[in-house]
């Protein structure tokens, strides 16, 4: 066993200035550990998505077997007898060693700060954050291959989700209430004796064996539109245990556990009232500057307020909920579309979801909203010509805003966009909407900040555009010859004069939205709509952004100058300028 002395050591470590955190490396210098953790997430959300569709097509097809009242039964065993979506993308991270943290351990983990929030235990288990998926308290025991370095087993992190009626939270203090004898059915209730084995046993070796020094991460789960959130709010430390009879006269053991001083102070508190403090707002907010800069256009009202200067709403554009087109922009012809009828539901027939990568349908459906599986080069929808109707599953971006935005004023970046929603990852927000115009008349353009280039046939050809994607089986555009294919996009969305709210979404180098480009009436993608995509869970009053792309030293001004534009972004990688 670890001396008292050696103990203290690691622990000056694992308490070390959270600040450190979101910039430490982990196994090289190239990526910060914040980057790589939100890469891991991203991942572990790809294979939720992708498990999520095996899902319905497997319950689609049960329905159809279900002609009878055996098979119906039988459709409903299989059902329950198969793994939820979030642990199949969680046992495919373990399958692929793809876990950030393989190796358990205490104290901060670099990359997941206090106030860091998870959507799921499996998220967290995805992380290597806090392994177990239905049990409260992780721990490293005689199974774990860390065990050794101990002797003895440890406890590294617990969950405090409101599932036992012993325990008593007082933010800095928690009286926690050991695991097992719950009866799992939601109303927290005791129903047998508790054992002093396992996390309970890991609890006490904490306090007594550690004499207290090795701290245990605690996470406390609460609901955002409905939904279970888990934010991390640091360490504490297990200096009390005993058993006692609880509220059920059963048997339990309680911990006591006090957050260690000098750390970020805890955000449960906000995260608590956060949906509620969205929900209400504007219409309490006396800086309210306008009700709805769309003017009644859009789905969903959108607000502009102003709590930091006397700057009104915006002015001097058109809002436009589509793209206007230019007088010398020539559309081609509509595409032939599928036939489907009513909604597309097979990807082998759907003429359409044929066009997309892995000849399928690029989106999800969960929860009444659809998600894209991943950015792709070029999303094939369905459009104009095709048999199917709204409702259709190969529709997602079309139909408007679904996520209720509001616009701010920014201390540094002019105005913002905020969600008071919780959007999920996959989810188109809002379509970059303008004027459709071809990219040459713009090269003398001056002092004009809102122009979207149509990248998506640069980035199928592998000529710039965005970064590598999920490539596409199908590139039908006869009319486009290979020799004329300039390394320049041929279009532009220019949103100077007209545009809608996508134009005052700000940059980031770490941003949560991503660019996607959709075909849907006709298939030149040169001349694609322009969407941005959640690109992870975005919590309600957190500013939207995505990544401007524009090379350093590419903006020139009038007298041929390069122009320097400093970056406000705030992200622990920003590369400190715009342009």
């Amino acid at each position: 066993m670890a001396s008292v002395n050696d103990i203290e050591a690691q622990v000056d470590e694992l308490v070390a200035d959270q600040s450190m955190n979101s910039t430490a490396s982990v196994n090289d210098d190239t990526k910060s550990a914040y980057f790589k953790v939100k890469e891991t997430m991203k991942l572990y959300n790809k294979f939720f998505l992708e498990a999520v569709k095996e899902e319905t097509i497997r319950c689609a097809t049960n329905a159809k077997k279900s002609v009878s009242k055996e098979s119906r039964a039988f459709s409903e065993n299989k059902k329950r007898s198969i793994r939820r979506p979030d642990l199949k993308a969680t046992s495919k991270m373990i399958e692929m060693n793809a876990v950030l943290y393989r190796k358990k351990q205490c104290g901060h983990l670099p990359g997941i700060d206090v106030g860091y929030q998870f959507y799921s235990r499996a998220a967290m288990a995805a992380l290597g954050f806090h392994s177990q998926c239905f049990s409260g308290i992780d721990y490293i025991g005689k199974s774990s291959k860390e065990y050794k370095e101990y002797k003895s087993s440890l406890a590294v992190a617990v969950v405090l989700s409101g599932c036992y009626e012993d325990d008593q939270d007082n933010k800095e203090e928690i009286i926690y209430t050991g695991q097992g004898g719950n009866d799992n059915l939601g109303n927290k209730r005791q129903v047998k004796h508790q054992e002093l084995a396992g996390g309970n046993l890991a609890l006490k070796n904490n306090c007594e064996e550690f004499d207290g020094v090795f701290p245990v991460r605690v996470v406390r789960g609460h609901k955002i539109d409905g939904k279970k959130v888990y934010t991390y709010d640091g360490l504490y430390k297990v200096d009390r245990w005993w058993k006692e009879s609880g509220l059920s006269r059963f048997d339990v053991y309680k911990f006591r556990l006090r957050r260690i001083t000098g750390q970020p102070p805890l955000t449960t508190n906000q995260v608590h009232f956060i949906k509620r403090r969205a929900l209400h707002l504007s219409s309490t907010n006396k800086r309210t500057v306008c009700e709805d800069i769309s003017g009644g256009q859009e789905n969903l009202r959108i607000r502009v307020i102003n709590e930091v200067d006397d700057t009104p709403a915006p002015t001097g554009f058109k809002y436009t909920v589509s793209n206007q087109i230019g007088e010398d922009v020539e559309l081609p012809s509509s595409a032939s579309g599928c036939k489907c009828i009513g909604t597309c539901t097979d990807h082998k027939t759907c003429a359409c979801a044929r066009l997309n990568y892995g000849s399928d349908f690029p989106y999800v459906v969960q929860e009444g909203h659809g998600r894209l599986l991943g950015a792709m080069d070029v999303v094939y929808e369905c459009g104009a010509n095709c048999g199917c109707g709204p409702e259709c599953q190969n529709r997602v971006s079309q139909g408007g805003i679904k996520y209720q935005l509001e616009m701010f004023r920014t201390p540094d970046k002019g105005w913002g966009v905020r969600t008071l929603d919780l959007i999920p990852p996959g989810a188109p927000v809002c379509e970059y909407t303008g004027l459709l115009r071809k990219t040459a008349e713009l090269e003398k353009v001056i002092a004009n900040d809102y122009l979207m280039e149509v990248d998506c046939l640069q980035t199928m050809l592998g000529m710039g555009g965005r970064q590598k994607r999920r490539g596409n089986v199908s590139f039908r555009n006869p009319f486009i010859k290979a020799k004329d294919i300039d390394k320049d996009p041929e279009f532009t969305i220019d949103a100077g004069s007209t545009g809608n709210v996508s134009r005052f979404i700000n940059h980031s180098c770490d941003p949560n939205l991503f660019v996607q480009c959709i075909l849907s009436d006709f298939h030149d993608p040169r001349l694609a709509r322009v969407f941005l995509v959640a690109s992870d869970y975005i919590p309600p009053l957190q500013e939207l952004s995505y990544d401007y792309n524009y090379a350093l030293n590419s903006v020139r001004g009038p007298n041929n100058k390069i122009k320097r534009l400093p970056c406000h972004c705030g992200a622990a990688d920003c590369r400190k300028r715009l342009y």
